[in-house]
């Protein structure tokens, strides 16, 4: 299905971004070699040789504490190496790399050390089988179904391109493990954690339909089309704040909703409705996309004033959520042809590159770099690689 090209798609927009939307034909270059560069950096400063995994910041913060589990700060203070979400950037960054280069040097990164690696988060004691949130040998940690699905959904990407079919097999017990979180409360739904049933999350969800689309497309099983159906429309209808098309956070069992706003939910349900339109042909899950790009543009972007006096528009200060988002506007772009989105983020983390490196040559946590941390978290860097190995796929135009 073909839909008429927007009239924003090639415009220049210095008012927005301090420059032109186009992109110079060396940008492809440039881009890749910022991912490479960062993914030795990264390999190299973060490197727990003891365990053959990566630390959760750089520098080690003695006194880190993590708040995004479930189980609140006070798990694992003091951990040796990552959680499993920040980890799995680097699975998400060397995948994209292999697909955008095909460079077999990322595949031997992929299978030496990150798959390796990643598996001392494989929980193979409680079934269904997944990943867990802290390697193994800590013993047992809670298991997240969006983990899950993030690291599903890369090993549809690495199958697709490799046909191996391990990667296969096991995006689909991941995916069997997900869908063991869906329940009838609420009329359906996936939990968030395994171990806290309380609230079903677009974090959960969203991701899941991708995951059913891209199964789907690899193995024309019809029940994953159906999933991904049914997924979407609980989605839709439990968590779409129907004045933007901007997706809340969860919905808690006793149906209240938590109206928190991250570019990353949003992102998703962008990326499912492409891919269900691409499969279906039914216009109205690409309206869907299409309204929930503009309302999340207008929700998450911000004026931000340079050193030089310039304003500049930057998305939120969440750089792995806006890379997943990135994924959603750039399937979008593809079909719609629109750029103003996607333009728009990868000029952030160009300039980002540019100017807020530290002198560790690592990213913060705020592209326009007005706030900056001493200790650097792995996955704001780790995200990094994706999004730079991505960027190079957009179109380049002489100037």
């Amino acid at each position: 299905m073909k839909v008429k090209v927007l009239s924003l798609a090639f415009l220049c927009l210095p008012f927005l971004i301090g420059g032109c939307a186009t992109r110079k034909t060396s940008d492809k270059t440039s881009d890749l070699s910022v991912a490479d560069s960062l993914l030795t950096n990264i390999l190299s400063l973060y490197n727990v040789e003891k365990h053959g995994l990566l630390s959760e910041t750089y520098p080690v913060n003695p006194d880190n504490q993590v708040t995004y589990l479930a189980e609140g700060s006070e798990q694992k203070k003091g951990q040796e190496v990552s959680f499993l979400w920040p980890y799995s950037g680097m699975l998400s960054g060397c995948v994209s790399l292999y697909k955008t280069t095909g460079n077999q040097k990322y595949k031997e990164i992929l299978e030496k050390q990150i798959l390796p690696g990643l598996e001392q988060y494989w929980d193979n004691i409680r079934e269904p089988f997944c990943y867990q949130s802290y390697p193994m040998f800590n013993g047992k940690s809670d298991r997240f179904y969006d983990d899950n699905d993030w690291l599903a959904i890369d090993f549809c990407d690495y199958y697709e391109l490799t046909k191996e079919p391990a990667y296969l097999e096991k995006a689909e017990a991941l995916h069997k493990y997900i869908y063991s979180g869906w329940s009838d409360e609420l009329g359906g739904g996936i939990f968030w954690c395994e171990q806290q049933r309380v609230s079903k999350n677009t974090c959960s969800n969203a991701p899941a339909t991708v995951l059913c689309m891209k199964l789907y497309k690899l193995t024309n099983k019809a029940e994953y089309l159906d999933w991904a159906k049914k997924t979407y429309a609980w989605t839709k209808q439990h968590l779409c704040d129907t004045t933007d098309y901007v997706y809340w956070d969860n919905i808690a069992l006793d149906g209240k909703v938590a109206t928190q706003k991250y570019t990353y939910n949003s992102g998703q349900m962008i990326q499912a409705g492409v891919l269900l339109y691409k499969e279906t042909g039914d216009e109205t899950y690409l309206q869907d996309a299409q309204r929930t790009a503009k309302g999340s543009f207008e929700h998450f972007t911000s004026r931000h004033r340079l050193s030089d006096g310039k304003e500049v528009l930057f998305y939120t200060s969440s750089p792995w959520f806006n890379v997943i988002m990135f994924r959603g506007l750039k399937a979008l772009y593809e079909v719609d042809g629109n750029a103003l989105y996607v333009n728009t983020m990868a000029d952030n983390a160009r300039y980002a590159w540019a100017n807020t490196r530290d002198e560790n040559g690592l990213l913060g946590h705020d592209w326009s770099g007005q706030k900056t941390k001493k200790y650097k978290w792995l996955l704001d860097n780790a995200c990094m690689l994706e999004l730079f190995s991505e960027m190079s796929e957009l179109p380049s135009v002489k100037l």
